[in-house]
């Protein structure tokens, strides 16, 4: 979808803000602005900065689990954005070392060394980017304090359902209010209630992928919600950084298998957000697969369509919905999305192509698993938040070849 122009305008008793982006490549013009409804929140003591004779705003910003591979995209994607400066960042097994000395590629970042979560010291931040495994998460988030704005990227808050949380994850939930509170962060969907939200629960890689495509369409009622079938594959950074035997380069290179067959944890989250779109139970065939690649993920999606319905017009609903978003891209009729295209970056390619058994459809939707499958849609969400344009620090083009 290339650049695109919008322009987007609320206004509100305090005034009117404006915020828009110059589809000419080579202009350097951009107004961030706050709105209203979030500066009256905005905390009293935030870092200020010249930036060509403008006082900016800079927001500071805590990285929980700083160690791992959605913690380290966090800080590479933070490295040029200006409106957020990364004030403390933790990780218990790495706590007194520098983030170069964990990973050498950001060595180059002027951040403050890491320490362990208790140890931390909350008082100068404003919003926090929670990249810890799920069930840690919990406890901790509970006790943050009320102030902060916090996106969360483990499991913890997505599901609504505290029974199915234990059934899937196999302990009960242990911040139920909190997962009351939490709002399902899929951008593109849940835009005004992000906007407004203090805990934001950022949807998984898989879910991402798949409901993007699949929620607009179920909402016009353009497909139908029986018989869902999703092949999808992940690159190995989806399996996190820790050590583990079967994801040693010799069990992973030159081959693939399925994992989680019937029971893959982000199996009850997809359901929710179709049930949702749908007004009704769906249930749906997902199986993953791990491909020998660092990072990517493509869901291939197959459908029946309602009756009546073509292909063409699930691709026209595609377009009309998407066709202002910046990171959501139908691609052209027939041109095949591929998970090189994505890489580094925060965009969803997808498109629609009619199967060979009359009836139904097949989508293919790409992401990179650890941007738009996490941390990029997580600052993003933060973004939305603080009342920052949605797109800073996210425009960077995928990294190809």
């Amino acid at each position: 979808m290339g650049s695109m122009a919008f322009l987007h305008s609320t206004s509100s008793t305090q005034g009117c803000f404006i915020k828009y982006k110059d589809e000419v490549k080579n202009s350097t013009v951009r107004k961030l602005c706050v709105r209203a409804s979030v500066a009256t929140s905005v905390p009293q003591n935030l870092q200020v900065e010249e930036n060509k004779g403008n006082k900016l705003e800079k927001f500071r910003i805590g990285v929980l689990g700083a160690s791992g591979y959605t913690g380290s995209e966090i800080i590479r994607l933070l490295a040029n954005h200006p409106n957020y400066q990364i004030t403390l960042m933790t990780a218990d097994r790495k706590a007194g070392q520098s983030i170069g000395s964990v990973f050498p590629h950001l060595v180059k970042q002027d951040l403050p060394d890491m320490v362990a979560v208790k140890d931390a010291d909350f008082s100068n931040v404003d919003a926090v980017f929670c990249c810890l495994p799920h069930g840690t998460t919990q406890e901790i988030i509970k006790s943050l304090p009320n102030s902060l704005k916090i996106v969360d990227l483990s499991a913890d808050f997505r599901l609504r359902d505290a029974n199915e949380y234990e059934e899937w994850y196999g302990q009960p939930h242990r911040a139920l209010e909190l997962q009351k509170e939490a709002v399902y962060g899929l951008t593109e969907i849940s835009r005004p209630e992000i906007e407004s939200a203090r805990l934001v629960a950022n949807p998984g890689c898989y879910p991402t992928s798949i409901q993007l495509p699949l929620v607009p369409l179920i909402k016009a009622n353009l497909i139908q919600v029986e018989n869902i079938i999703i092949d999808a594959k992940s690159g190995v950074s989806g399996a996190g950084r820790g050590a583990k035997e079967a994801n040693l380069y010799t069990e992973i290179a030159e081959g693939m298998h399925s994992y989680g067959v019937t029971r893959h944890r982000h199996v009850p989250e997809i359901e929710q957000g179709l049930s949702e779109a749908a007004k009704s139970k769906v249930t749906v065939s997902f199986t993953p697969h791990l491909m020998p690649m660092s990072r990517g993920m493509q869901s291939t999606i197959y459908v029946e369509m309602a009756s009546g319905a073509s292909i063409e017009d699930l691709r026209q609903h595609l377009q009309h919905v998407y066709e202002n978003e910046e990171f959501v891209v139908l691609l052209e009729d027939g041109q095949v999305p591929h998970t090189r295209h994505v890489r580094g970056s925060n965009y969803c390619l997808m498109n629609v192509f009619a199967d060979r058994i009359p009836g139904r459809a097949i989508i293919i939707s790409v992401i990179d698993n650890l941007v738009k499958g996490a941390s990029g849609q997580a600052l993003q969400n933060l973004n939305l938040m603080m009342g920052i344009a949605e797109d800073t620090g996210l425009l960077s083009p995928p990294l190809f070849p």
